[in-house]
């Protein structure tokens, strides 16, 4: 993984100068099986752009460079499944997979060959790399929440609204309270990401609580997904539920905490306290061996 940042940091020098970095967009793509990935590659003028291909803990593989119009190709098979194209007027560069395979998942650079010079009488060719595109090709497509909603509870002299977004696809998402104007930090709980067994999509839960006397001001919670950014306000909560079921229940009579996900993170609680247990006992068994290690070495020091 070290050699792309070590080829990048030495194409940016020549002469003292640095060379303008393509830019990639965009920078994360995620497609299903048979369908197709689009990137495109700002250059800052017109050149002979090199593609390459990078799975984790492999080396920058090229697939194919543009010399004008034509593509050559590194791989023969290469033809059929990767596309090129160059804007009319600009240095702007595309490239297309098509009949997307899991083995397209990767890292996608574009590149360019400069010619540098330390002295009048030496030169050399250097490569300036990209930001990349990186490829995540998955069998299911991306789904929004089936369902997204606010609940609300008071309790003496609090109130507490649980932003409930359930069954999206796939599981990288964020959740955020704001107060109309500015993002809401304080006293916000966010709950861990679950999925149930049976279930091949996610659902997360998010807590704001705030003083009694702020009933009336309207917080909102928004989530960032890459299916969308959809905002709801407390506005919408009219569901009151009673203060046991606030953590555990939502309307429909489906759990939120399902068992699954009690069970996951009582499996985690299990295991950090065997953990810390292996830990004592080692500490015990690291003792007793000292201690009869002592005296011996104490003996033969006065042997």
């Amino acid at each position: 993984m070290l050699l792309l940042p070590v080829l990048l940091a030495t194409s940016l020098w020549s002469c003292g100068d640095a060379q303008a970095v393509p830019v990639q967009t965009p920078e994360l793509q995620r497609q299903v099986k048979g369908s197709s990935a689009s990137m495109a590659c700002q250059m800052s003028a017109e050149a002979t752009v090199h593609w390459y291909k990078q799975l984790p803990g492999e080396p920058l593989k090229r697939i194919l460079y543009v010399s004008g119009q034509t593509p050559l190709f590194d791989d023969r098979d290469g033809a059929r499944r990767f596309q090129v194209r160059k804007h009319p007027t600009e240095p702007l560069y595309g490239l297309t997979i098509v009949n997307l395979t899991r083995r397209d998942s990767g890292t996608y650079y574009c590149a360019y060959w400069f010619y540098g010079s330390i002295t009048a009488l030496d030169g050399y060719y250097n490569e300036v790399f990209g930001s990349g595109t990186k490829v995540i090709v998955s069998d299911k497509g991306i789904s929004p929440p089936a369902n997204f909603e606010i609940l609300q509870k008071k309790h003496e002299n609090q109130i507490t609204y649980v932003c409930l977004i359930e069954k999206f696809y796939p599981e990288v998402i964020r959740v955020t309270w704001t107060d109309g104007k500015n993002e809401v930090t304080d006293n916000v709980v966010k709950g861990d990401i679950w999925k149930p067994t049976e279930e091949d999509k996610y659902s997360i839960g998010s807590w704001l609580t705030v003083p009694l006397e702020n009933k009336d001001k309207i917080y909102h919670c928004k989530y960032e997904h890459e299916s969308g950014q959809p905002l709801l306000s407390t506005e919408d909560s009219t569901k009151t539920v009673p203060q046991e079921e606030v953590c555990s229940t939502y309307p429909g009579n489906s759990t939120v905490f399902n068992r699954d996900h009690l069970m996951h993170r009582a499996a985690h609680l299990v295991y950090l306290v065997l953990l810390l247990k292996s830990f004592m006992y080692y500490l015990i068994v690291l003792f007793f061996i000292y201690r009869m290690w002592a005296p011996t070495k104490h003996q033969g020091k006065k042997a």
